[in-house]
Parts: structure tokens; C-alpha cells; sequence
């Protein structure tokens, strides 16, 4: 089997005079974390919905765009790391699930919970809020890593998808 990319190669190749091809470097990389800073929290572990939000809302003070987070788990939902995996606009952030999967892979994490704020303070999900979580809830399966939830954040309250019935 050829790639695809590379018949296409091959097929220029072969219609043109042959020519001398230098050779390709490939790098040789390790991958690691980077702690940019860390703070205590109290309560050890996320039991339910409103732990999640407790731990999510101090992310979301004073914005006026969207910020997507990936909290990280281990096996007793102890949280053990959080990544601001994206930064939107004013009422969207495109979420992929490669990005918001990576920190958890790196981190050795059993299970994530995802949360971003609605500026608007409107906290109702949208249709991408929901085919977000679905693609993640997938992914996560693939991967080992289960989305436990995913919490819309709003100044002083919250919306879990997993009690909406979406996860």
C-alpha cells in the first residue's frame, strides 16, 4: 500500500527527470510536563458536580472570552494536574479532542472533567457544548481516560452535561 500523499509524490517523480533526493531528518523527542504553578486544594478529591465547579471557578474570574480546562484525574479522582487547553472568542472555543486528551495521557490520568465558561452568562449548553462532549466521551474510551463530566461555568452557578443526561 502507498499513502496517499506519496503516490502522488511517486507519480511526479516518475513523469520528471530523476533527481538526487538528500535524506530526511527525523528528531528523536521526549515529552514531559511543565508545572507552571500549583496551589492547595482542600477537599483532596471530586466526588460530584458542584467539587468540580469549586474547582473549576477560580479559572473563570473576570473573562470576557470563552477558556476551556481539562482537569485531570488519578484512580481516586484526586485532581492532579488542570490545563487551559483552549482560549476562544467572546461566545466559542473550538475544543478538539486530541488537544484536551494530551495533558491527560501525559499526566497518567484514570478519568477527566472538562469545563469552560459562558461569558454570557447564559449557561445553557449549545449544540457544540453537547458534540463536544460526545466526541470526548469517545475518545476518552479509546484511550482509557473516562470524561467524567463537563461543567459550564457562570459567575456564581453551573451546569453539569452528565446530570443533563448528555454523558
Amino acid at each position: 500500500m502507498v499513502y496517499p500523499n506519496l503516490k502522488k509524490k511517486e507519480e511526479m517523480s516518475n513523469q520528471s527527470t530523476i533527481k538526487l533526493q538528500s535524506a530526511k531528518r527525523v528528531d528523536i523527542v521526549s515529552l514531559k510536563m511543565v508545572r507552571e504553578k500549583s496551589f492547595l486544594y482542600r477537599e483532596r478529591k471530586v466526588a460530584n458536580p458542584e467539587d468540580a465547579f469549586k474547582l473549576a471557578k477560580s479559572f473563570f474570574l473576570d473573562l470576557d472570552r470563552e477558556y476551556f480546562i481539562v482537569m485531570c484525574l488519578d484512580t481516586k479522582n484526586q485532581p492532579t494536574a488542570i490545563n487551559v487547553c483552549h482560549i476562544g472568542s467572546l461566545n466559542t472555543s473550538i475544543v478538539h479532542p486530541r488537544e484536551v486528551l494530551k495533558p491527560a495521557v501525559l499526566s497518567n490520568s484514570a478519568s477527566i472533567i472538562v469545563a469552560h465558561n459562558h461569558p454570557s452568562t447564559d449557561l445553557t449548553p449549545s449544540t457544540e457544548d453537547i458534540e463536544v462532549t460526545k466526541r470526548l466521551t469517545e475518545s476518552g474510551k479509546i484511550l482509557g481516560i473516562e470524561l467524567l463530566d463537563h461543567i459550564i461555568v457562570g459567575d456564581d452557578t453551573f451546569v453539569s452535561l452528565r446530570e443533563k443526561g448528555y454523558i
